[in-house]
Order: C-alpha cells, then structure tokens, then sequence
C-alpha cells in the first residue's frame, strides 16, 4: 500500500518538476548539489547501483533503492527509469518517509 503512496508522491514531485530522471541527469543534479534524494530501482544493474551508491556517499545525498523500473517510470509518465533524484527537500522528506514505511512493512 504505501509502496503507491512512495510512487504517488515521485508523480506529484515530477509535476512539480521538482524531479529529474535518467543515469545522466541523476548524476548532475548530484554532482551540481540540487539532489535532496536519489532513488534507484531494485532491478537497476550493479554497475549503476555501485555508481550511485559511491557518489551519494561521496556527496553526502541519500540515496534509496526502490520500485522497479518500470514502477519508476510510470511515476515519471516516462519509459522505465532506473534512477531519479528529487530536487525538492520537502517534497524528497515524504518520499523518503514513504519508501522507508514500505520497508518497515515488508519486514515484518
């Protein structure tokens, strides 16, 4: 259930246009420190996981792996996605309250 409200939320967030997606976009707004969060689907390849995982540590963005590429995509009303960075502290906080609320669900 509240994995919908995590990708209800990246939809409100992209029409805001508080969101950028794509390995290359991603990677600038970290870099350029615009990134309150970055999120990678589940299905994304080690490569790109290891890539944003060194990154995000490096820049200090939290980073969440999340949905799968498609699920990304559809929020996005693009293709499959497999990272997306948030630009929006707010809008990024409830994403990641969200994300972090399925986990907690799934555990148990």
């Amino acid at each position: 259930m509240n994995s919908k409200k995590a990708l209800s939320m990246i939809g409100i967030a992209t029409k805001a246009g508080k969101v950028v997606t794509g390995e290359f976009s991603t990677e600038k707004a970290v870099k350029e420190g615009n990134a309150c969060i970055v999120i990678i689907a589940t299905d994304a390849s080690d490569n790109t996981k290891k890539k944003f995982n060194n990154m995000c540590n490096y820049y200090h963005v939290t980073k969440k792996e999340f949905a799968t590429k498609d699920s990304l995509g559809m929020a996005c009303g693009k293709e499959f996605r497999a990272s997306l960075a948030v630009t929006d502290l707010g809008l990024a906080k409830e994403i990641e309250k969200q994300i972090d609320s399925c986990d907690h669900m799934e555990v148990q």
